[in-house]
């Protein structure tokens, strides 16, 4: 049946039909005019679309300009357009927004060719990439499941899409873009995170087939996620690369060629607790938070800068090889090591063979994360002891890696008191800059740093200092000393001589060098003696110690505490000309722009005179030569000009080794957590055994890379003025000989 309308009443229906056309156009029209005007929510002004605000993670940056680590709340680290591979650009543009450099900002067009992907199958949004790079910077998802509210944001976005491409070039957008998309899992934001975490490359240097990968995850990060999804993966990438051959950015040969690969992962997750420099990291962050609120460094606005948030860029001492070389040289020993004390105890009752014994698990238990727990859910002291008592699942730490086992909590904090911790620095003498630094054993299950935060007892890597001090006052390292107990007399005290093991003294009359060579602490008192304490405690403190260094002759054997990092910057006085350099690794801090927030510059003190620093260059190379780190010759092979000196504490609670070569100082200690837990033997538990090992495996890697510029054949060099100490022993003894009344003084001083 036909039903014949009148014209009126096709009038009648076209008013009808046009007023609703012109009344919906003039209600859109009206609505993008009140969210324009901010009536639904204030727009980003210009001033926020020239700085856009996201998370940026800072940077730590070594001093051959490599990203050892990051501070974050979102993993994202931002790059330039010419940082990025032109493979990323394509696979982005084919496959999010064909017809990006012909459109400004919306493309009406693009949604029906949306429509019909999406009907196949191939999930895709229907926004321009300056849209969604609106919504990564200012609107995020909010009122994403809100009908009424998400038409609003949608408003919102084409608005701030034209507003930005009229600031903007089409690459800034689309860098934009690529810094601040979430990539999913494992906290990572931006492309350079994404081609680091999944690749463990830079975004300049992603291949077609990488970069197809990680432009699907754009959409839906977890459905095409490749550790959790790799089939999913899979097929998202090569749709990527489909289009890239459809929009002729590849040929259909290389389409086939890169479609046949496998997706090739390189994964590298970030994570605060792994990677390299951890300790060194958590220290340096700490003091970076530290110099901004010290010196009062805040942003433009007057607010505060946020390490985790705003993306500033630190730059650093480390070398990055250096560090992977020192922490290599320590995993591959510390690993023996362990094994030897492991054996060293095995079969002994530790109750009645280590001092304290349950007093050391008592503490380590009340320090332990699951007794503070227990005692803050309000568990009573038996049923915590009930608790620890009990098998549960835990992680621990082994040389081979993490394991997962089960074992009774209270075993778990024994397995840790019976675990060696080690530290070490190695630095440039003569800039102060640090090259490495490791702080500890494995940051995930000891945080505390050994380097700089922890003190140890630094037994007869002491020695030096007093012999500096008298080596100023005159005496010459030829100089002869019977080798025998010569006690000191302390005003208000009783006489004080050290102790000296019948096995490692040498008997009869040594020269300076020699006794220094062979740590021998009777010759050493002896110097004490004649030099007195309070002169040794005041260079050991312009030396840079900063642990209390008390005015006792006892100092001389190593009686005082100090760090790894304060001992290793001492002995660089030796070895740059007596001049003491403040040890540093912060070269600068830039904010994310490139305006550099900080400068340092380390602090100079003359410590001692160029002469007198370099004859104790030539008594610390004794050490090598003829002495207790003789092994560097016949077991490691370093023939070159190196000294040192090793060190071990009471009871062989600490073993240290500190080596100096003309162009690097490094410090290395070794030690338990607690002193009273350690070798029972000084042949094992002595610096020579524990400490010395890790320098020579770190020297050698570190000689072998010759880009380093680290030159064997360099000794140490004498000071311009020339040299007056005779250190010919030989000439010495001559001299002496020919001088009336030597003998008399030297009987009197006891040479």
């Amino acid at each position: 049946m036909i039903i014949k309308l009148t014209p009126q009443e096709i009038q009648r229906y076209n008013r009808t039909l046009w007023g609703i056309v012109i009344g919906g156009f003039s209600f859109v029209v009206l609505l993008l005019l009140c969210v324009n005007f901010g009536l639904f929510g204030a727009l980003p002004s210009f001033r926020d679309l020239e700085n856009p605000k996201s998370n940026l993670a800072s940077e730590v940056i070594t001093e051959d300009k490599q990203v050892l680590g990051k501070y974050f709340v979102q993993n994202r680290s931002n790059v330039t357009f010419s940082q990025i591979s032109p493979n990323v650009i394509n696979a982005l543009i084919a496959t999010e927004d064909n017809r990006f450099y012909k459109h400004s900002g919306i493309d009406f067009g693009r949604t029906f060719t949306i429509v019909l992907y999406n009907m196949i199958g191939h999930k895709q949004g229907g926004s321009t990439i300056t849209q969604q790079l609106a919504k990564n910077l200012f609107n995020g998802a909010q009122g994403a499941h809100n009908p009424v509210k998400r038409i609003i944001q949608k408003l919102q976005e084409w608005i701030i899409a034209v507003r930005i491409e009229r600031n903007y070039t089409k690459e800034e957008i689309i860098t934009m873009y690529l810094n601040t998309v979430d990539f999913g899992s494992y906290n990572t934001f931006g492309i350079s995170s994404a081609a680091a975490t999944y690749f463990h490359t830079t975004p300049a240097n992603l291949t077609p087939e990488q970069a197809a990968l990680l432009v699907r995850m754009v959409n839906a990060p977890t459905l095409y996620n490749p550790i959790r999804h790799p089939d999913k993966a899979l097929e998202g990438r090569n749709f990527v690369l489909y289009r890239m051959s459809q929009e002729n950015y590849i040929t259909d040969g290389q389409y086939q060629e890169f479609k046949a690969r496998p997706l090739g992962l390189n994964f590298h997750p970030t994570d605060h607790t792994e990677g390299m420099a951890t300790y060194f990291r958590a220290v340096l962050k700490k003091d970076v938070q530290k110099i901004l609120e010290e010196k009062s460094i805040v942003k433009p606005d007057g607010t505060q800068y946020d390490l985790d948030r705003d993306g500033l860029k630190i730059y650093t001492t480390i070398n990055y090889d250096m560090q992977q070389y020192a922490e290599e040289a320590q995993h591959k020993y510390m690993r023996e090591l362990q094994a030897q004390f492991n054996d060293h105890w095995h079969g002994y009752n530790l109750r009645k063979a280590i001092n304290n014994y349950d007093l050391l698990i008592k503490q380590g238990m009340h320090r332990s994360d699951r007794y503070i727990a227990l005692k803050q859910q309000g568990k009573t002291d038996e049923e915590i002891m009930e608790d620890f008592n009990t098998p549960a699942a835990m992680n621990i730490f082994t040389w081979r890696g993490d394991i997962d086992t089960t074992m009774k909590p209270i075993d778990s904090i024994v397995y840790s008191k019976l675990t060696l911790r080690n530290a070490m620095m190695s630095m440039d003498p003569t800039t102060g800059n640090i090259k490495a630094w490791v702080g500890g054993i494995d940051f995930k299950h000891y945080k505390y740093d050994q380097v700089k935060m922890g003190t140890r007892q630094v037994g007869s890597t002491a020695k030096p200092f007093t012999y500096a001090v008298a080596i100023s006052n005159g005496f010459s390292p030829c100089m002869q000393v019977n080798n025998v107990p010569d006690s000191i007399t302390i005003p208000g005290s009783k006489p004080w001589a050290p102790n000296s093991s019948p096995s490692e003294t040498k008997p009869g009359m040594l020269t300076l060098r020699t006794a220094l060579a062979y740590s021998q602490n009777w010759i050493t008192a002896h110097v004490m003696k004649e030099v007195t304490a309070q002169p040794v405690a005041t260079l050991i403190k312009k030396m840079g110690v900063t642990s209390p260094v008390p005015a006792l002759p006892s100092i001389c054997i190593g009686s005082f505490d100090a760090s790894v990092f304060d001992m290793t910057g001492a002995y660089s006085a030796f070895v740059n000309h007596g001049l003491w350099t403040e040890p540093t690794y912060i070269v600068r801090i830039e904010d994310k722009n490139g305006n550099v927030l900080y400068d340092n510059k380390p602090r100079v003190v003359q410590a001692m005179e160029e002469q007198a620093a370099y004859v104790m260059t030539y008594m610390l190379k004794g050490v090598i030569e003829e002495g207790t780190g003789t092994r560097l010759r016949w077991k490691y092979n370093l023939t070159n000009p190196i000294g040192g000196k090793t060190g071990t504490t009471n009871d062989n609670s600490d073993g240290w080794f500190i080596g100096i070569t003309p162009q690097l100082v490094t410090g290395v200690w070794t030690g338990c957590e607690d002193r009273d837990i350690h070798f029972r033997s000084t042949r094992l538990g002595e610096g020579a055994n524990t400490a010395l090992p890790i320098f020579a495996l770190y020297m050698k890697q570190v000689y072998a890379n010759t880009e380093l510029g680290i030159k064997k054949n360099v000794d140490f060099a004498p000071p311009k003025s020339g040299v007056t100490t005779v250190l010919d022993c030989g000439q010495y003894n001559q001299q002496q000989q020919s001088q009336p009344g030597t003998d008399e003084v030297d009987k009197k001083l006891g040479f």
